[in-house]
């Protein structure tokens, strides 16, 4: 017996060992989180400007205002002046912050954003995660601290922005659609009957279409499901935001009446194209020219070819398999092409830095095996076949060094934000007044933007980066039979 207890004992203690290894990594990956999260708001207090909640404030203002009977869009706040200008939805959703207090109201968001960024991240990065043998959680804690410091999560958090939100809802479609497709393949996924409905995709749409009821800009997203033919989803989209549009107008009435008639077409409630945080390519053409607003021809005639640039090349995107980068590419395109983009409206930069840094490593991980001078047989007309040649080969490590350069370059861009320092207001002071260098400078987040529209890389037959749930493979002819 004290042998057979001794035996036991001995093969107990390897997994007890494992066991408190185990849980050191994990304390060490809390700790390294816990930096990285420390490292954030250095940079947001380095980098990052003085945040007090302003446009909370003006939201919390008019719910109040709007909740004591007066017109929603009547509201002007006392020290700016600036009233409501989303979509009546939009002002139905917030009119119970008019119960709680402004820091009630403001905090709730900023935990709500976060969360938000923290599920798109974890469907991001799971596949990565899982191709690389990460563990997930520690791999989403170290993105969402990071993400947590470029511009436009961080002038979200701090101005009490909706933004992040209405990420969470574009990219539940991009999940959905996903979902959809891998179901009309012949996987259909486990689980209950509402499981079934939610994880076979058919929503499809509605996050889109709720989006573009809070905030115009998602619209977009409308039309690349009709250019890529994906017309469930774009009829989905489009009742949705009909539904939702006309329920808001049996609830109030004389608010929707007034913001579709009327203050729909005041820009210049938003702002004046030429302020420094408007970073789209109206606002580019401003500052160029050193004046308030844009030459309407000459942004008319920009935005359209950035348009179909970007549509074009979403939908290339798309037929390759790689959805993600399909919405990344429109919602920067939307940026670009609206005529404010305020740099709190520049969070796809977040996906897009993803897409870039999962290309370098997919394209590095395709070259291993292949070395200097390697003897390769390539096409060769001389000879009417194949002809052996020795091709110079750089080194593996080397490949996809472009790609990973340029996803640090664009994130280093929006975590530096370098328009704030070269920030000007017309007329007391020219847009040109530190030189080229600070036009450039001022312009720097839009130019990035065009810059990814332009030449942004995708992934051809990559795994999209939402689908992580286990799935059951269904023969349908079997389903069929029966």
């Amino acid at each position: 017996m004290p042998a057979t207890v001794g035996g036991r004992t001995d093969r107990l203690a390897p997994i007890r060992r494992a066991g408190r290894g185990w849980d050191r990594r994990n304390v060490a990956r809390l700790c390294i989180v816990a930096m990285a999260f420390l490292a954030a708001w250095y940079a947001i207090k380095a980098f990052g400007r003085p945040y007090i909640f302003f446009d909370m404030k003006i939201y919390h203002g008019a719910a109040v205002w709007w909740a004591s009977g007066h017109n929603l869009y009547a509201y002007a706040a006392p020290d700016t002046g600036l009233g409501f200008t989303y979509p009546p939805f939009a002002g139905l959703l917030m009119r119970p912050m008019a119960h709680v207090s402004f820091e009630t109201a403001a905090w709730i968001n900023v935990i709500g954003s976060l969360v938000a960024l923290a599920i798109v991240m974890w469907a991001l990065l799971g596949p990565v995660a899982r191709r690389y043998g990460w563990s997930r959680w520690f791999a989403v804690g170290l993105a969402v601290a990071a993400a947590a410091a470029t511009e436009p999560v961080r002038e979200t958090l701090g101005y009490g922005q909706i933004n992040l939100l209405l990420f969470l809802l574009i990219m539940a479609d991009l999940v959905a659609l996903r979902w959809r497709a891998r179901a009309g393949t012949g996987f259909l996924p486990t689980g209950g009957p509402l499981l079934r409905f939610v994880r076979g995709g058919s929503w499809a749409g509605v996050g889109i279409g709720l989006a573009a009821s809070i905030k115009l800009t998602p619209a977009l997203f409308v039309v690349y499901l009709l250019v890529t033919r994906q017309w469930r989803a774009a009829m989905t989209a489009v009742t949705t935001a009909f539904a939702v549009t006309a329920a808001t107008f049996l609830v109030a009435g004389h608010e929707s009446a007034t913001y579709f008639l009327r203050v729909l077409w005041q820009t210049e409630r938003v702002g004046e194209a030429d302020m420094t945080p408007n970073q789209s390519l109206a606002g580019v053409l401003a500052r160029l020219y050193d004046t308030p607003e844009a030459p309407t021809l000459l942004w008319l005639s920009f935005a359209l070819l950035l348009f179909a640039v970007g549509l074009s090349r979403a939908a290339r995107a798309h037929a390759d398999g790689d959805e993600l980068t399909a919405f990344v590419l429109v919602g920067l395109t939307a940026n670009v092409i609206s005529p404010i983009s305020w740099s709190h409206h520049l969070f796809f930069v977040i996906p897009a830095v993803v897409v870039l840094a999962d290309a370098a490593m997919r394209r590095r991980d395709a070259s291993r095996g292949l070395g200097w001078g390697r003897r390769r047989a390539l096409p060769s007309a001389a000879v009417g076949g194949l002809a052996p040649l020795r091709t110079p080969i750089w080194f593996p490590a080397l490949t996809g060094l472009r790609h990973g350069a340029a996803a640090l370059f664009v994130y280093l861009v929006f975590v530096v934000s370098p328009i704030w320092p070269y920030e000007h207001q017309l007329p007391e002071f020219s847009h040109y007044d530190d030189g080229l260098w600070g036009a450039l400078m001022e312009n720097s987040l839009a130019l990035t933007l065009i810059v990814l529209v332009a030449a942004m890389p995708w992934r051809p037959g990559a795994e999209p980066a939402f689908y992580a749930e286990p799935v059951r493979r269904v023969d349908r002819r079997a389903i069929q039979q029966r």
